[in-house]
């Protein structure tokens, strides 16, 4: 549903907000590691959130990356936003530009609903939450896990 770069984010995103803090920066290769992520594209991600202040980091022996704890009630939406992916929240299914509800394609009405309950789950649901839920139910954020 989303791209590579999004799906990578979300799960950089869970695994700072679990284990990093201000206190504790967590390092790129920690992160990249964790999330089964090549080390490269995985900063670029961060690099990405971070100039949209959805995530934070500093530089030196004692840096890495973190979220605040104003950041961890930012809306997952936001993510979306600062990687230019929130298309699926906001564009017609099939592409088209000029579709609209006075002049609808033919998916038009069925994908609103839809649309409109990803728009709603994306608003409502913190960074912070996200973490929550991954450790409440250990769902794992690394495709090498079993």
């Amino acid at each position: 549903m989303f791209s590579k770069t999004t799906e990578y984010a979300l799960r950089a995103t869970i695994y700072i907000v679990q284990h990093g803090s201000e206190d504790n920066k967590l390092g790129i290769d920690e992160i990249a590691n964790a999330i089964d992520s090549p080390k490269p594209f995985t900063a670029k991600i961060l690099q990405l959130l971070t100039k949209d202040k959805v995530l934070y980091s500093t530089r030196g022996p004692h840096g890495g990356f973190y979220f605040t704890d104003k950041s961890k009630k930012l809306p997952v939406s936001s993510i979306l936003k600062a990687l230019n992916d929130d298309g699926i929240l906001k564009n017609c299914v099939i592409g088209l530009r000029n579709c609209t509800q006075k002049s609808p394609c033919p998916m038009h009405a069925e994908f609103k609903e839809i649309r409109d309950k990803l728009n709603n789950l994306f608003a409502k649901k913190t960074i912070g939450s996200l973490a929550d839920k991954e450790h409440q139910f250990k769902i794992f954020i690394n495709n090498a896990r079993k």
